[in-house]
């Protein structure tokens, strides 16, 4: 992925610059889970405990604030898939990370859309990149699951993620969101267990 500006990884950073970064990606982290993908700038910089030019110094717009959070996300799933790896009940590994990856879809509350909206002013490789991050590290835990029989040898990784991301979308706005998110994927897992 090119670096933007707002990547710490562009340019060396002094620890408390390093700190304010981490702050303010966790606050925003926070606030759009919270209130959606239009949460408040100066409220995001208030929970971080820095001023508004000092986010603005490491995010020049909220496009890049919303992808380092999208970006943070997707590394979060792309390592707990690694760390279910190795679990010797390989559905069950694939289960919990189909759960995390539901988790963090409703709690992204709009994300993806806004991130769409301004593909202009953003990394206009962030959707590709993070779709194949996301692919491929479920499709080797989909892979371990389909060798011990305990998915249908037909399911594809895209499938389940298109069925995890309608279940986000479907419950983004129900009080209880996750909750019912969670049942609901328990009903789709049922269907694509092997019989």
């Amino acid at each position: 992925m090119p670096k933007s500006a707002a990547d710490p990884a562009s340019r060396p950073m002094r620890a408390d610059a390093r700190r304010n970064y981490d702050r303010i990606v966790a606050a925003a982290e926070s606030l759009v889970a919270e209130h959606g993908a239009e949460a408040s700038l100066e409220e995001i910089a208030r929970h971080a405990g820095v001023g508004s030019a000092t986010l603005h110094r490491h995010f020049p717009s909220r496009q890049l604030l919303l992808e380092a959070v999208f970006k943070g996300w997707v590394d979060a799933l792309c390592a707990k898939a690694r760390d279910l790896l190795p679990d010797p009940d390989s559905g069950a590994a694939l289960v919990s990370w189909l759960r995390a990856v539901v988790a963090h879809a409703v709690a992204n509350r709009g994300l993806g859309a806004s991130l769409m909206q301004g593909a202009r002013d953003g990394d206009p490789t962030l959707g590709s990149t993070c779709h194949a991050a996301i692919t491929s590290a479920g499709d080797e835990l989909l892979d371990r699951a389909r060798h011990v029989n305990a998915v249908r040898p037909d399911v594809t990784i895209t499938q389940l993620l298109k069925l995890v991301g309608a279940i986000a979308s479907a419950t983004e706005e129900d009080p209880d969101g996750p909750g019912e998110a969670d049942r609901l994927l328990d009903l789709a897992i049922d269907g694509v267990r092997a019989r």
